[in-house]
């Protein structure tokens, strides 16, 4: 987003509760709004779709895990939501456990699915005979450490009192970060300049045809930067495409990238520029 753009002043919803990850992107995108937590990220979207919130944050890739293809669902199947900011949040994650408690003394971890999932080597060799329990977000498992056989994977940034971390990050991987996007409804929340954007195809169901969408960006030269994949409910065999390019969506040749491609596709969805 480009620096001089003032911050929004309205409620941002997010995956709560206050001290998620999501809490974290959240007040860095929007410092001077109020951020309201929700049991889900697709109650924060409701929220915003319904006017009680302007805008939800949502995380939409991990740099361990790959693709949060539940908020990529989200912004396709709702045609007036539009990404207009980003944001690179460092995850570090951490075992908390109540003072006192000692690495053997675990039975039972408990966090978000993503968080488990991010520190599956260190659960796996270190705790391997620990029952996994999911959770609604990564600090909703402070609520579940009751005893000296319970433990929680939260962020660094998490603080509670009667609570320590055993050791340092424990996730798989020292440099893991996750993209969030700050999700507006309506057309005209849209940036005017980008440096990125984002969009969702579907490619007609014949040979070569994602190799045919992706020479539209060749012949303009534009530059991807990710692409995932989702099957089509109901559709065996067919799949959409969300892909990131670099581009100011301003610019004439990225424009007529985007009309060709809308052209092209079976079903064409703009998702955002930021």
């Amino acid at each position: 987003m480009e620096d001089s753009a003032k911050a929004p002043s309205e409620k941002v919803g997010y995956l709560g509760p206050e001290g998620s990850y999501s809490s974290v992107a959240a007040k860095m995108l929007c410092p001077d709004s109020e951020c309201v937590p929700y049991h889900s990220f697709s109650a924060a979207v409701g929220a915003l779709l319904r006017g009680d919130a302007a805008f939800a944050v949502l995380p939409v890739e991990n740099t361990l895990q790959g693709a949060v293809t539940q908020n990529l669902d989200l912004l396709y199947a709702n045609p007036g939501l539009y990404a207009v900011r980003e944001y690179l949040l460092p995850v570090e994650h951490r075992l908390i456990v109540r003072e006192g408690t000692g690495l053997s003394d675990i039975r039972t971890v408990y966090s978000h699915q993503q968080a488990i999932l991010q520190c599956g080597k260190f659960l796996s060799e270190k705790l391997p005979e620990a029952n996994v329990v999911y959770t609604d977000s990564t600090v909703q498992s402070l609520a579940h450490v009751q005893s000296k056989s319970d433990a929680g994977i939260v962020g660094s940034h998490v603080s509670r009192q009667g609570f320590c971390f055993l050791g340092g990050n424990i996730a798989d991987e020292q440099k893991n970060y996750t993209h969030f996007l700050l999700v507006a409804k309506g057309e005209e929340n849209l940036l005017e300049h980008s440096r990125r954007v984002y969009f969702a195809a579907t490619c007609p169901h014949e040979p070569g045809s994602l190799l045919k969408m992706l020479q539209i960006l060749s012949v303009y030269d534009l530059n991807m930067t990710k692409i995932e994949s989702r099957p089509i409910k109901n559709s065996p065999g067919e799949y959409c495409f969300f892909i990131e390019l670099e581009g100011d969506r301003a610019e004439n040749h990225v424009r007529a990238a985007l009309d060709r491609l809308a052209e092209y596709s079976k079903n064409f969805k703009l998702l955002g520029c930021y």
